[in-house]
């Protein structure tokens, strides 16, 4: 992960670190396929991006976007 975030394990870290720095509505180099906890499947659109069934929160830095692994679940409408 980038500026220092690599320790980052809590989802709610990481979006509160992206929004920190003013890059909540950037696209991941990856648009990943996100596999809901509720079941449903989706593009990661943006690197803060909710559930459309359920509301979760999965958030990931920009710069370590390129991969699902740094895909963090942060809650409930998180964003």
């Amino acid at each position: 992960m980038c500026c220092g975030c690599s320790s980052m394990e809590d989802g709610k870290a990481v979006v509160d670190h992206v929004k920190e720095k003013g890059k909540a509505g950037h696209s991941p180099s990856v648009e990943h396929e996100i596999h809901c906890v509720c079941g449903e499947v989706f593009k990661l659109k943006t690197v803060i991006m909710n559930c459309p069934k359920c509301e979760m929160t999965y958030a990931v830095t920009p710069c370590s976007s390129s991969d699902i692994n740094n895909v963090k679940r942060a809650g409930i409408a998180y964003a």
